[in-house]
């Protein structure tokens, strides 16, 4: 994937969800045409089945075990993806 490209994924995603938790803690702050918590609490939703498909691929994570299930409910398959394509070339050099 481009590095480029997952960056701005990536800042997009923790845009959603900052904007989520302020509409949830100040409602009245400003005027959305959608409702930013519905739509954060959507894609942490989606990212929490991503992390029940995917947990083999979150769990090689060099770190703990608890960080990478946080980075996955945060970027979904930006963060488990690129742990899958790096199992997926080791067992091919393993072959």
């Amino acid at each position: 994937m481009n590095p480029v490209v997952v960056l701005i994924s990536k800042c997009a995603c923790l845009t959603l969800l900052c904007l989520g938790l302020a509409h949830a803690l100040w409602p009245m702050a400003v005027d959305w045409p959608f409702d930013p918590t519905r739509a954060a609490l959507i894609l942490v939703f989606i990212h929490a089945l991503e992390l029940a498909f995917v947990f083999k691929h979150v769990r090689s994570y060099k770190g703990p075990v608890a960080l990478s299930i946080l980075l996955t409910l945060l970027f979904g398959l930006l963060h488990w993806k690129p742990l899958a394509d790096a199992a997926d070339t080791a067992k091919e050099h393993h072959d």
